[in-house]
C-alpha cells in the first residue's frame, strides 16, 4: 500500500477551497477503485500554518516516516508560492505539482506575465505597483492611491483589472470602468499592504486550458479548452462566480478550430515554458480581432466537484481515480528532473 498524505487547509485566503479539494481527492482514494492501492492521509494544516493528523499537531519529521507520497491540494499563499515544496524538498517527501521555484514563478503574477513575454505570448499591458515604493511614502493612503492612479492612466486607457500580484482564486480582483473606481481599488490594496498589477481590460470570450503531463501517451496533454460565461450582474470571473455555480462553464468551449488549436498550443507553452510539473491550468482571453491574450497560470488547479480540471477530463473520458493516480506516479517518479 502507498501511504499518500493529503494536504489542505493552509494560511492563505483560499483555504476553505483547498479544504474542498482534499476533501475531494481523499474521498477517490477510498473509494472502490483506488483504495486497494493507496492509503490515505489527511493532513489538515490550520490558518497558523500548524499540521495536524487526527485533530493533534504534528511535525514534518512525523509526515516524512508516515507517508510515502503527499498529493497537494492546498490552495493559494503557502502552498502554490514554493513555500510548502521547499518544506517539503528539506524533508525528501514527494509531492504532486510543481516545483519551489516552478511555483514561485507561476503564483507572482507579474513575473508569470514577464515570463509569457519572453516565449512570445501575448498578454494585457500592465503597470506594477510595489508595496515597497509606498511603504517608505509619508502621504496618506488617499493620496497615494490617487497618485497611483494618476499614474496608471497616464500609461494605460481604460477599463483596468487592479489585483493583488500573488493571490488566487480571483481574490481581491476588481474591474475598474472610471477614474474613482481605479482609485478605489488601488486604496484597498494600499491598505492591505499588497503588491499591486494593474492590467488594461481586454473583452472577448474567457477561456480555461488544462495540461497534464505524460497523460494518454503524450509528454504534455492538454485538456479541451473551457470557455466561461459569467452573469450579466458580473463583471468577471471573481471568487463568488468561480464557486456558488452561477457561471456558465461550456467544455468543449464554442471556440474555432484554430483558436482551439492555438489555446493548446499556448497553454502547453506556458506548461513547459515555466518548468511546470505534472499539471497546470492557464487562464486566457480570446479577443475578436486582437487574438488571444495569456491572463495566468494556475499551478495547482482546483480539484472540487465544481473545478474546471475535473470537467475538463470528464469531457475526454477521463476519471478522476484515473487522474489522482497518475499525479502519485508521476510525483514518485524519482527521474523527475525539476522537482527541486
Amino acid at each position: 500500500m502507498i501511504r499518500v498524505g493529503v494536504i489542505r487547509g493552509g494560511p492563505s485566503s483560499e483555504y476553505e477551497v483547498s479544504l474542498n479539494t482534499g476533501a475531494n481527492v481523499l474521498s477517490h482514494l477510498r473509494g472502490d477503485v483506488l483504495r486497494e492501492k493507496y492509503k490515505p492521509v489527511d493532513i489538515l494544516i490550520d490558518k497558523d500554518a500548524t499540521w495536524h493528523v487526527n485533530g493533534k499537531p504534528i511535525t514534518l519529521e512525523h509526515v516524512s516516516n508516515n507517508v510515502d507520497v503527499i498529493f497537494n491540494a492546498l490552495h493559494g499563499e503557502f502552498g502554490e508560492d514554493g513555500k510548502v515544496q521547499q518544506m517539503l524538498n528539506q524533508w525528501k517527501i514527494p509531492y504532486t505539482g510543481s516545483g519551489a521555484f516552478a511555483s514561485a514563478l507561476g503564483y507572482n503574477k507579474a513575473m508569470a506575465k514577464d515570463r509569457f513575454k519572453n516565449l512570445g505570448i501575448k498578454t494585457p499591458e500592465s503597470v506594477i505597483i510595489t508595496k515597497d515604493s509606498y511603504d517608505v511614502s509619508d502621504k496618506s493612503p488617499e493620496d497615494l492611491a490617487k497618485e497611483q492612479a494618476r499614474y496608471v492612466w497616464s500609461k494605460i486607457p481604460p477599463s483596468w483589472v487592479v489585483k493583488p500580484i500573488s493571490s488566487g482564486s480571483s481574490v481581491g480582483v476588481k474591474v475598474c470602468k472610471t477614474f474613482p473606481e481605479l482609485e478605489d481599488a488601488l486604496l484597498s490594496c494600499i491598505i492591505d499592504g499588497v503588491d499591486i498589477l494593474v492590467e488594461e481590460m481586454i473583452e472577448g470570450k474567457e477561456a480555461t486550458v488544462g495540461v497534464v503531463e505524460g497523460f494518454r501517451g503524450q509528454k504534455t496533454y492538454t485538456l479541451p479548452p473551457i470557455e466561461i460565461r459569467v452573469p450579466k450582474h458580473k463583471t468577471f470571473f471573481d471568487y463568488d462566480a468561480k464557486y456558488s455555480g452561477i457561471s456558465e462553464e461550456i467544455c468543449p468551449g464554442n471556440f474555432t478550430n484554430d483558436e482551439k488549436e492555438e489555446l493548446a498550443r499556448l497553454a502547453s507553452l506556458i506548461h513547459t515554458g515555466l518548468n511546470l510539473d505534472h499539471y497546470s491550468r492557464s487562464d486566457f482571453i480570446v479577443h475578436p480581432r486582437r487574438g488571444i491574450y495569456a491572463l495566468e497560470v494556475n499551478t495547482l488547479p482546483g480539484l472540487t466537484d465544481a473545478s474546471l480540471t475535473p470537467k475538463a477530463l470528464y469531457a475526454v473520458g477521463a476519471t478522476m481515480p484515473e487522474f489522482i493516480s497518475h499525479l502519485l506516479t508521476l510525483a514518485l517518479n524519482k527521474n523527475n528532473p525539476t522537482q527541486y
